[in-house]
């Protein structure tokens, strides 16, 4: 069985934030990596509507302990499709990470129906799978 990644056919072609077929959402994850605040809008507001797990990781292109995690997540959201994980850039969406109180990154909040359940904060992979598998049922 191979992965199958959706990439651009031009490097300089600007991705469309409405296609679930982006460059930031591949087939055999449900990572998206949000840069507006207007997809963050549409796919937050869409994910309270289910019973489906949302990890939220928000992460600075500058924070050393977010690239030690960055492997984790991306293996969490290969292996845990049933689950939509969001990638959030504090610098990028500062505002969206105020309304969640982040004070550290990274921040990874774990969410279902609209309602907080969990969070980590700091590079703690063990402890993200733990609270993954704990609310994914």
């Amino acid at each position: 069985m191979g992965a199958e990644i959706s990439t651009p056919k031009q490097a300089n072609t600007p991705v469309l934030e409405t296609k679930p077929s982006t460059i930031f959402e591949r087939k055999t994850s449900q990572l998206t990596e949000v840069h507006s605040k207007k997809l963050w809008k549409t796919r937050f507001h869409a994910s309270k509507n289910t019973n489906t797990l949302v990890v939220i990781d928000f992460t600075a292109s500058w924070c050393g302990p977010c690239k030690l995690m960055e492997p984790t997540i991306k293996d969490c959201a290969a292996k845990f499709t049933d689950i939509e994980f969001f990638k959030i850039d504090v610098d990028m969406l500062g505002d969206v990470a105020e309304e969640f109180e982040v004070d550290a990154m990274p921040t990874i909040v774990l969410m279902k129906n609209g309602e907080e359940l969990d969070r980590v904060v700091g590079a703690k992979p063990g402890e993200l799978l733990q609270k993954i598998e704990k609310h994914r049922v």
